[in-house]
């Protein structure tokens, strides 16, 4: 009798807590279907006929001087095959790899490191994250035409660098085909390194305060904290940042557009620039349609394979949390 009094509220609690959790699930859903629902009808209503109309383009040879489009030759998947074996598409699928990792990881680097030195209260705190978000407030247009004053060769840059090492630096940025991309990405981290310190603050901001209270009881160094604890604890956030920074940077196009078009020679060359190339300056729009299906494909790869590394970080963390001791 007294097994059953005792098992009574003890099953009565597990009924609330499953109930509970099934309202709170239906709930979640219908939020996200709130929410999701009309910005996929419209995506939807938006995308789908310029992705069916560009995929038309793709297996037909069309030309704006070939007449009208609906009256294009079909040609199948030539224009697929012959973008594959481009030199030229794969030299700027290069180009945008090493621009979009380079800038990514000056981004991330830059970008956790002032978190880090913010994300805990002082005097003065808001100005210094003020100062920290303009950059990325700033058109990227705008960013483009101001560096074009301040790196041409006779420019206020190199005049900083001679004086502060007292040597004449003569440093050619914008036409020294070595140095082009790099000129952008260096652009393209001061433009959006406020990306990743947004980011990364609200990661250290939320991080639980017991687990570091603990080891600092126990006598654990800051360091140790740091990369034992909180640095665990941050993986998701991190590889959130790394992605989406990627993906932003692989697109990136009005910096190099503005500075180069492309140049000098092809330097800076990118699947953005080469795919507009192709389409609005040499008008083969058919061409310029493969490149784009072939070019979302391999992003469609890099997003899948993101997602995949953010679930198993995420399943990582539940690990920790699920490993922890419950209190007595």
């Amino acid at each position: 009798m007294a097994d059953a009094v005792a098992a009574g509220p003890a099953g009565a609690d597990a009924g609330f807590s499953s109930d509970r959790a099934h309202t709170q699930a239906r709930q979640i859903g219908r939020f996200k279907l709130a929410v999701l629902g009309p910005l996929g009808l419209v995506l939807a209503g938006l995308l789908l006929p310029v992705l069916f109309l560009q995929l038309y383009f793709s297996f037909h040879a069309y030309s704006p001087y070939l007449g009208s489009w609906w009256d294009a030759e079909f040609i199948g998947i030539d224009l697929f095959y012959e973008v594959l074996v481009d030199t030229r598409f794969w030299l700027s699928v290069a180009r945008s790899l090493y621009f979009a990792v380079g800038s990514t990881i000056g981004c991330f680097l830059i970008g956790f490191l002032l978190a880090f030195l913010i994300h805990r209260p002082f005097f003065g705190r808001g100005m210094f994250y003020i100062a920290f978000i303009v950059p990325m407030l700033t058109v990227p247009i705008v960013v483009a035409y101001t560096a074009e004053m301040l790196l041409y060769q006779n420019g206020p840059i190199n005049g900083i660098i001679s004086r502060l090492t007292g040597t004449d630096i003569n440093v050619a940025w914008l036409s020294n085909a070595d140095l082009a991309l790099t000129s952008v990405m260096i652009l393209e981290i001061w433009n959006w390194t406020p990306f990743s310190f947004i980011i990364m603050l609200a990661g250290l901001s939320a991080l639980p305060r017991e687990p570091v209270e603990a080891a600092q009881i126990l006598g654990a160094s800051r360091w140790r904290i740091f990369v034992e604890i909180q640095l665990p604890l941050l993986r998701p956030v991190i590889v959130l940042a790394l992605v989406l920074r990627f993906l932003e940077a692989m697109a990136e196009f009005p910096k190099i557009w503005s500075l180069f078009q492309g140049g000098p020679g092809s330097a800076t060359e990118t699947i953005p620039v080469l795919i507009y190339l192709t389409t609005w300056n040499y008008f083969d729009i058919s061409r310029g349609a493969a490149m784009s299906y072939i070019t979302m494909m391999l992003m469609v790869g890099i997003v899948l394979a993101a997602i995949w590394l953010l679930r198993r970080e995420r399943r990582a963390i539940d690990h920790i949390y699920a490993s922890e001791p419950s209190p007595a």
